[in-house]
C-alpha cells in the first residue's frame, strides 16, 4: 500500500504537469518563407552528405563538404532570421476536459453543418481557437481570420487550436 505522503508527492507531480500547447507560424512575405525553406533544405542536404562521407575519404574532399556545410548554416542563419522577423508566431495550448466539452456542448452541429460533412458547429471553430489561445485572440478576431484568410491558412490555425486539444502526454509501456 502505498502512504500517504508518498501519494501527496506524486499527485503534486501530477498537479504540475503542463498543459501540451502548439505553436501556429504565419509569415508575412511569401518570398522569405520560400527563401528559408529552399536554404533549410540545401544546408540538410549539406549536413547529410558531410556525415555520409566514408572515415578514409580524401581529406581534401571532406575539407571541402565542410565547407560547404558551414557556409549553408551561415546562409541558414540569415534566412531564419529574415523569416522570424517576418513570422507572426501564435500558441495554443490544451484545455481542460470539462472546458473543451462545454464548449462542444454549447455549440453542437447544425443539421446543416452535418449535411455539409462538418464535424462541427461553424461557430464552435472561433470560439476553440480563442479559447485555447494563448495570446489572448479574441473569438471575434478568430471569427474573421476564418473567412478572410485563404482555406490553408484557415486550416493550419484549426488545427493548431484543434490538435493541441488531442496531444498525448502518457505513454502506456509495460510495467
Amino acid at each position: 500500500m502505498t502512504s500517504s505522503t508518498a501519494w501527496d508527492a506524486l499527485e503534486k507531480r501530477l498537479n504540475s504537469v503542463k498543459k501540451p500547447v502548439s505553436v501556429f507560424r504565419l509569415c508575412d512575405d511569401p518570398d522569405i518563407r520560400d527563401r528559408y525553406l529552399t536554404v533549410r533544405r540545401e544546408a540538410e542536404r549539406a549536413d547529410t552528405y558531410l556525415d555520409g562521407l566514408a572515415k578514409d575519404t580524401d581529406p581534401d574532399v571532406r575539407a571541402v563538404a565542410e565547407r560547404q556545410a558551414k557556409d549553408a548554416q551561415g546562409r541558414l542563419m540569415a534566412a531564419q532570421k529574415a523569416y522570424d522577423a517576418h513570422t507572426i508566431t501564435l500558441r495554443f495550448q490544451a484545455l481542460e476536459r470539462q472546458e473543451l466539452e462545454d464548449l462542444l456542448a454549447k455549440h453542437p452541429p447544425t443539421e446543416q453543418d452535418e449535411e455539409n460533412g462538418n464535424e462541427f458547429a461553424e461557430s464552435f471553430m472561433p470560439v476553440l481557437i480563442s479559447a485555447a489561445s494563448l495570446d489572448g485572440m479574441p473569438e471575434e478576431a478568430a471569427a474573421r481570420f476564418m473567412r478572410a484568410w485563404i482555406p490553408a491558412d484557415v486550416k493550419a490555425l484549426w488545427q493548431a487550436a484543434w490538435s493541441v486539444q488531442h496531444t498525448q502526454r502518457t505513454d502506456l509501456g509495460k510495467g
